[in-house]
């Protein structure tokens, strides 16, 4: 038995990734966030956030998945599996770029503005602005390609309505822009 993939639930977790990189941009681009998160000051707004944004990207991203595969032959045939491990190695590039950028970009813009030449700030730089970065592409990359590729596997059955394609270009120029 071969289930309709329900486009409503698609272009609401679209959606969803939509509003959260106009999020993500007003948290870096303004200065709303740039208060202390806790009287530690152990972080700042504006990072604990993307932290937790990224959790919330992650898990939509994963419910698309699970959306994208419907019940069908190549269902856990090793296809599947292949593009199955590809995302979960994205997620965690993903995650463990954000862990290291967050943290090491507050470290950066905290304590290293102004002597960038000491040991410990050339460490923290490099994590905030190289290493956490190609984890993040490497890891952001696999997810993508993972859920490009599972839309071979499983399909897409039915004709899609102009109002479908008109909101999958809205959330890709969304997506782009973010």
């Amino acid at each position: 038995l071969v289930q309709k993939i329900d486009m409503k639930n698609i272009h609401l977790l679209l959606g969803m990734q939509s509003l959260l990189a106009i999020f993500v941009s007003i948290n870096r681009l303004t200065d709303w966030f740039s208060g202390y998160a806790l009287p530690n000051e152990f972080l700042r707004w504006v990072e604990l956030n993307n932290i937790l944004v990224s959790l919330v990207s992650l898990v939509v991203a994963y419910l698309l998945k699970k959306t994208i595969e419907y019940n069908s032959p190549a269902r856990e045939g090793r296809v599947h599996l292949g593009w199955n491990l590809v995302f979960i190695i994205g997620l965690y590039l993903t995650a463990a770029s954000y862990g290291d950028h967050e943290v090491t970009n507050y470290l950066h813009v905290r304590f290293c503005l102004d002597n960038p030449s000491s040991d410990l700030c050339r460490i923290v730089i490099f994590n905030d602005d190289e290493f956490s970065h190609w984890l993040f592409f490497t890891g952001f990359t696999l997810v993508n390609v993972a859920i490009l590729f599972l839309q071979n596997v499983f399909p897409h059955q039915a004709l899609l309505s102009r109002a479908d394609v008109g909101l999958l270009l809205l959330n890709s120029l969304f997506l782009g822009a973010g």
